[in-house]
């Protein structure tokens, strides 16, 4: 890994127009519209009179992408192996159902953890509005360079996420994704042949393609909305989760939740395999 070359990189200015067609394509990535008759998810799958139509706060997530730029052979970055560690997101206004937005990115660090073990990448992203100018939210990611290590590294790591409670849940939601849902979720714009080419996906250590991380960010984005939220989008301000396991599509996601003063924390578990896949997580409500 060219550790010089990354933090010299410029990742520059991605402006992204986005409309009805691409807000419920991303709203079905993350499986709402399963049942069509449910009242409380139709408005963010169908427009009705054009004003109805709600945005999935995560879309800030996948807006404004840069590329997948790791694959680039001069960065030295092992992307094969390369999982999505941690992300954040923090609202600053309520996202449009439709706009232009501006993004901003710059690579704010390598955290090397020593040959052998890795290394973590930091991002961060900046949303504007295109017309207005007004930030609409900020974006951290933590990628893990499974493949790396022993390199380098720059900048200052982000705190680390605080352990949820250890006791009983307050509320628990269940939410089953589809054995097509990768292919459905990569249509919002994150390519990464990982999640539906099973030879990439062997190569990669897995049996077969799995879930992207952001969809699995989404789709907890989803059952906050859901539980705490009334599915109104501006009640939410920010989410942080890490990703610790991933999901293979098809299974039954299980969110457990911890109420707290001021924020709400949580953690998922793969039904199925009875297996953590986000934990640490942080909810902040309006």
């Amino acid at each position: 890994m060219d550790i010089e070359k990354i933090r010299n990189m410029r990742l520059g200015t991605v402006e992204q127009r986005y409309g009805r067609r691409e807000v419920i394509l991303y709203a079905l990535g993350l499986g709402y519209g399963a049942d069509p008759l449910d009242a409380a998810e139709l408005p963010f799958v169908f427009e009705g009179t054009g004003d109805e139509l709600r945005c999935v706060p995560a879309y800030v997530n996948v807006l404004c992408d840069p590329g997948f730029w790791a694959q680039d052979p001069q960065y030295g970055i092992d992307w094969v192996r390369l999982l999505h560690a941690e992300q954040e997101f923090t609202m600053h206004r309520p996202m449009p159902a439709c706009g232009t937005l501006r993004g901003e990115h710059r690579i704010a660090g390598v955290e090397d953890k020593g040959l052998g073990r890795g290394a973590l990448l930091h991002q961060e992203k900046e949303l504007f509005d295109a017309d207005g100018g007004e930030k609409i939210a900020t974006v951290r990611s933590t990628l893990f360079l499974r493949g790396n290590g022993g390199e380098g590294g720059y900048g200052t790591a982000p705190a680390a996420a605080e352990p949820v409670p250890e006791r009983a849940p307050d509320r628990v939601v269940n939410i089953p994704t589809l054995p097509r849902q990768a292919l459905l979720y990569r249509l919002s714009g994150d390519w990464n042949p990982l999640h539906a080419d099973p030879a990439i996906a062997r190569r990669a250590g897995f049996d077969k393609p799995i879930l992207h991380g952001l969809c699995t960010n989404g789709i907890a984005c989803r059952a906050v909305l859901a539980a705490y939220c009334g599915n109104d989008p501006a009640r939410l301000r920010g989410m942080f989760v890490r990703f610790s396991k991933p999901v293979m599509p098809g299974e039954t996601i299980r969110f457990a939740f911890f109420e707290e003063p001021g924020r709400l924390r949580f953690r998922a578990i793969a039904v199925e395999r009875g297996a953590v896949v986000l934990d640490r997580c942080t909810a902040t409500l309006n």
